[in-house]
């Protein structure tokens, strides 16, 4: 698996929007109606997703811990609740299942819940995709690559950034190398300690 995308916690999705535009970002809602994330896409390696909160109504979190997906609620919680800032972290592969990544979490005695996703986005796209969530709240969550790719080709951003160089994620120290077998993704570094440390982007020009 490679890292898919960085979870960005945000109060306010339209100030934030235009807060990373003036920073010199493309930006893209994530629906066209009623959005409750917006995308920043590299044409390589992880994006950014800026999330204004879940979508998902308390009630429903209710029901999920009814049905014994408290771990799950937990989660959505967390990021809903976030101050603000970098959040999550997503881990892709590019099969349609996550059949061997299940298999090295069973090996571990992770539980998981697994779930079908989808999302039209503003260009029409009807975006298909897996996700599957740790019962453990420091590993990352899981997921199939879009059955449709969004990522512009050969794409720069304004402000000269061209994708993220580098991620640096904190958890326990006997979570490490179970992600370590997940992901071999270079740009994902792993220390001792708790959520995302430090976001490097990578520049196409040099920085002025």
């Amino acid at each position: 698996m490679k890292t898919g995308h960085i979870i960005y916690k945000v109060d306010d999705l339209y100030q934030a929007v235009e807060e990373f535009k003036e920073e010199g970002f493309e930006v893209e809602y994530g629906t066209e109606k009623n959005p409750y994330n917006a995308i920043i896409y590299f044409s390589q390696g992880p994006y950014l997703e800026l999330l204004a909160s879940t979508g998902m109504p308390k009630f429903m979190k209710r029901i999920l811990r009814m049905f014994g997906k408290s771990r799950l609620a937990d989660r959505l919680d967390y990021w809903d609740n976030h101050k603000g800032g970098p959040c999550g972290v997503a881990l892709e592969n590019y099969k349609t299942d996550l059949r061997e990544e299940k298999g090295i979490l069973e090996k571990y005695n992770q539980g998981y819940f697994e779930m079908p996703s989808r999302r039209n986005d503003t260009k029409g796209r009807k975006l298909r995709f897996t996700c599957l969530f740790p019962h453990e709240m420091q590993l990352p969550f899981l997921m199939t690559y879009f059955n449709i790719d969004p990522k512009p080709e050969n794409f720069i951003h304004p402000n000269g950034i061209n994708g993220i160089k580098n991620i640096s994620f904190g958890t326990r120290e006997e979570l490490i190398p179970i992600i370590k077998e997940l992901c071999d993704d270079p740009v994902l570094t792993l220390f001792t300690g708790n959520g995302i440390k430090d976001l490097e982007f990578e520049y196409s020009v040099k920085e002025i």
